[in-house]
């Protein structure tokens, strides 16, 4: 069943906070991500053995402003 006539409502989606960047087409980052994604197959898994690429993988996307700059504190890691 649709909407009464005359009732029409407007969904404004709003973009999340975190979690929503360009993707790499020009493959910029895709060394970084390579290996990361070679180390989580791997270690089945489990991301807490891969933490510093993925933050090599992570601080390549923001050197090409391929995401937000971000404190690595903030996305999780010590420094």
């Amino acid at each position: 069943m649709g909407l009464p006539q005359g009732g029409s409502k407007t969904f404004q989606p709003t973009p999340p906070e975190k979690g929503s960047f360009p993707l790499d087409h020009a493959g910029e980052c895709k060394q970084e991500m390579e290996a990361f994604m070679v180390c989580l197959k791997q270690h089945s898994g489990q991301g807490n053995k891969c933490k510093e690429l993925s933050k090599q993988y992570l601080q390549c996307r923001m050197d090409k402003e391929l995401m937000a700059k971000e404190d690595m504190k903030k996305l999780g890691f010590k420094e």
